[in-house]
């Protein structure tokens, strides 16, 4: 059950438990989910939303995951039926769980797996103030851990939605500005839809209008980047797909292992179908590990008013002023603000600093695979300095050079990760890790053994030329 408490005990004693996890958001449920598995610890979770899930509670309410539900979540419980689509843009690839299947998911692993452990207290509605204190956004009750409680930070990657603020331009009186939020509460038509924001949530809206019938020349797409954009196809988890995904990591590899410069890299990785693109005459600027299958791809190429100026300034009834220039628009077009910065980056910190835990990703754009795995080094190692090589962080990806980077962590990582019999065979048995998982079920195939062996070949000369790629950048 839920811990609540009179407002009159508001210095009560410290609450003796072993983690204070600030933010029931994903990481901080993958987090706690493998911290009941493996050890016999005690939490307090905080968080200022009125139910699990962080972010997923204010979402848009036609989102869907990008990645498949099958990787998502906790560890100890699936997320969905390990199903394929039949229908869609995502046909024929594993099911991505829909924002209300995910807030409920999380729901469900509180109700029915932390609050019943006696192992979690949960304190919903609470904002927290630092040194282990925490405040009741309802009822103004305190609360303290007790000074020996390892403080776990899972709010440092800041995922923000539109939903959560107004947006950063401004909008003019009479303008009909919404978040993308607003347009699953519509009630009449608008004459036009002017989108802004190029990311994750624009490419959601985007495909959001044109799935309800609006023609593609009754939208505007104001991209102030363009981004790289993964194949979904070539990330799915199980034998199945095999050689898609590997054979994606292979050609990853091997493009980077010959490319003379980084354009010519990300020529061979586009050739190679390792990284799509919206439009084949606009170099992108922005890598985010946004995810599109081709068929959803083609349907946003639809669209042809598209907007490079920049990023909005303000929007008037008449006009919007962006960064270099002006478009027009009207007192009846319907702008969708899709420009919150979602997954921004963030300076890598120590993951594990003395009494306190900063969850980050050690798998780029892995975020919750990422808090099950530093929960797993928590429970399963002594020393900070060795948890910290294990978990060195690979910040979330901004530009395209952040490509180059995040392989290189990446792959670092893994290879620290591989001299570790025990966290192999840790990593094979993760739900959150498709990948090694359907490495160690490769047997005797003989087209899969030589995709591995593909990567191991161009493994060793791949990380060497993107390191010295980076350094010709840089220098």
């Amino acid at each position: 059950m839920t811990e609540t408490r009179d407002a009159d005990h508001r210095d009560a004693d410290d609450l003796d438990v072993d983690y204070l996890v600030v933010g029931a958001g994903a990481m901080g449920m993958a987090f706690t989910d493998v911290l009941l598995t493996e050890t016999d610890a005690t939490v307090a979770l905080v968080d200022r939303h009125p139910r699990p899930g962080g972010h997923w509670n204010v979402a848009y309410p036609f989102v869907r995951l990008h990645q498949p539900s099958s990787f998502y979540g906790v560890n100890s419980t699936p997320l969905g039926h390990d199903a394929l689509d039949t229908a869609g843009g995502n046909r024929g690839l594993y099911e991505l769980a829909s924002g209300p299947e995910v807030v409920t998911y999380f729901e469900q692993v509180l109700q029915r797996r932390f609050l019943p452990s006696g192992r979690v207290r949960y304190f919903p509605m609470c904002e927290h103030l630092g040194e282990r204190r925490w405040r009741s956004l309802v009822s103004g009750a305190g609360y303290q851990a007790a000074p020996h409680a390892t403080v776990v930070d899972a709010t440092y990657m800041r995922v923000t939605v539109p939903a959560m603020g107004p947006p950063a331009y401004d909008v003019a009186s009479g303008v009909r500005c919404v978040p993308v939020n607003g347009l699953a509460g519509l009630d009449a038509p608008a004459e036009r839809y002017v989108v802004v924001g190029a990311g994750k949530t624009g490419i959601d809206a985007c495909l959001f209008l044109l799935a309800n019938g609006v023609a593609p020349d009754a939208i505007t797409w104001i991209m102030p980047r363009d981004a790289w954009l993964l194949d979904r196809a070539t990330v799915q988890p199980g034998t199945a797909f095999f050689g898609a995904t590997m054979g994606n990591v292979a050609g990853s590899f091997e493009a980077a292992a010959v490319a003379a410069t980084v354009e010519d890299l990300f020529d061979e990785l586009e050739a190679r179908g390792v990284l799509l693109r919206f439009d084949p005459a606009v170099r992108p600027t922005m890598y985010r590990c946004g995810t599109v299958t081709r068929a959803e791809l083609d349907e946003l190429r639809r669209i042809t008013d598209v907007v490079r100026l920049g990023r909005v300034r303000r929007i008037d009834p008449g006009h919007i002023t962006l960064e270099h220039g002006d478009v027009p628009s009207t007192a009846t077009t319907v702008h969708v603000d899709c420009s919150a910065d979602g997954l921004a980056w963030r300076p890598p910190v120590p993951v594990f600093a003395d009494d306190r835990i900063t969850l980050q990703t050690v798998r780029s754009c892995q975020q919750v695979f990422s808090a099950a795995f530093i929960a797993h080094i928590e429970a399963a190692y002594d020393d900070d300095e060795a948890k910290n090589d294990l978990c060195r962080v690979v910040p979330h990806p901004s530009t395209p050079l952040d490509w180059l980077r995040s392989t290189l962590g990446n792959t670092a990582n893994a290879g620290r990760w591989r001299r570790d019999a025990a966290l192999r065979d840790w990593l094979v048995t993760s739900r959150l890790d498709g990948f090694s998982r359907t490495r160690a079920e490769v047997e005797d195939n003989p087209e899969h053994l030589g995709l591995l062996a593909r990567i191991a070949a161009a493994a060793g000369p791949a990380m060497a030329n993107l390191e010295r790629l980076l350094a010709d950048t840089d220098g």
